[in-house]
This record gives C-alpha cells, structure tokens and sequence, in this order.
C-alpha cells in the first residue's frame, strides 16, 4: 500500500483542477491519499535575498515534508497564459531552493484541465518538463479538455473516451508505487 498525497497547483478556493484531483482520489482503493488544499500554503514570492535573510518558509517545510512521506503524488495544474499559475511555480521555485530533487523517488500523476478545448495542456506539458527535472517519475500528463462539458462533480469525468484514458493513467501510476 502505497502513501499518495494529492493537490492542485492552485491556490484558488474554486478550483477545478482541485476538483479533479479530488474525484480522481476518490476513485483509489489499496492506498492510503491524502488531500491537500494549497490556499493553506501562502508563501511569498521567491527571491534569493529573502531566502538568504529568512530562510525557508515554514508552510514551505510543511509541504516539502508531506512530498518526502508520500510514495507517490497526484498533481492537476491549471493554466494562466499557456503557462502553470505564478503561484504553482513559486512554489516549485521554493521546494527546489530547499532541495533541488525533491521529488527524487516519486511517481507523479500528472493533470490539468480547464474550461477550453486543450484542456491547459500547454501548462502540464510545462510542468511535466519541471517535475522530471527535480526527479519525478511522471505518468501522463493527462489533460481534461472543456472541462464544464466533460466533469460532473459527482460523477467525475462524462466523456466515456476521457474517463477511460484518465483511468488507465491512473492504473499505470498506481501500479508503480
């Protein structure tokens, strides 16, 4: 049984990407996930002098901890501009300063959806190219496309053909820990 720790890479109270990280932790039996809300992680922006008189944030530590106990991550990541949020990169900026692979021997479940027809692919492949960088072993990405036409809140993912892909990567993720 392998430990999963699961969050969007938004800080919104609204978020979709959070919601489809949540339906997709529903679907998992046989290991133990946990759900992070990352509006509870307010760190500032990075900068190298404020590192240096400060350190590193606590909430910041927090999160790097939880990463280190977890086997395996589930992340969805929204998309500003064809690029990860400010925030989510910030946050990938500070975790990196702290220990450049800190994903080293993880899995990643890798996500993104929005409201268009690319589903905020252009940010998960991104993000994808970032998370190897720091060691992670990423499944997918997978990105869910017209989000409102496609997911349901109760019922996770309508479109049969994406709900299946979803689930495949999914298997195949956890099939690695």
């Amino acid at each position: 049984m392998g430990k999963i720790l699961a969050f969007a890479g938004s800080n919104s109270s609204t978020s979709i990407n959070f919601q489809l990280v949540k339906k997709t932790v529903e679907g998992i039996s046989g290991h133990s996930a946990s759900l992070v809300e990352m509006q509870d992680f307010d760190i500032p922006i990075y900068s190298e002098d404020l590192e240096k008189q400060a350190g590193f944030p606590e909430k910041l530590l927090e999160l790097r901890d939880k990463i280190r106990a977890a086997d395996g991550l589930i992340i969805s990541v929204n998309e500003h501009n064809s690029n990860p949020s400010a925030f989510f990169k910030n946050i990938l900026d500070w975790l990196s300063r702290a220990e450049r692979k800190f994903l080293e021997d993880r899995r990643v479940f890798l996500m993104s959806t929005s409201g268009g027809k690319r589903g905020a692919q252009s940010s998960c492949e991104r993000v994808d190219e970032m998370l190897q960088r720091f060691g992670a072993a990423v499944t997918g990405p997978f990105s869910l496309p017209s989000y409102y036409e496609n997911f349901d809140p109760q019922k996770g993912i309508t479109d049969a053909t994406l709900n299946q892909r979803h689930k495949e990567y999914l298997q195949s993720f956890l099939d690695g820990l």
